[in-house]
């Protein structure tokens, strides 16, 4: 995975869900590269903070069910064309 230790990955979808505490608003450089990185590597993340699991759990699931739902695209499709071809 990366290197990384995630709060939790479906490996057979590729997808990783991360909750943040509060400790994360200090480190959000360091949250999205790690986030970048996974990405580059196939993974869809999906970031939650830890305040919303309990005001909008519904919101939370239907976001996690679409995602393990909906076709995630293949590393080679998500990458950025170069400036030549966009």
């Amino acid at each position: 995975m990366c290197g990384y230790i995630v709060d939790f990955v479906c490996l057979h979808k590729k997808l990783v869900i991360e909750l943040d505490g509060g400790q994360h608003a200090e480190q959000s450089e360091y949250d999205s590269a790690r986030t970048q990185k996974l990405e580059a590597d196939g993974f869809q993340v999906l970031r939650f903070w830890n305040n919303e699991i309990f005001d909008n759990l519904e919101g939370i699931l239907e976001k996690i069910w679409q995602a393990l739902n909906t076709p995630h695209p293949p590393q080679e499709a998500r990458r950025p064309l170069p400036q030549g071809e966009r």
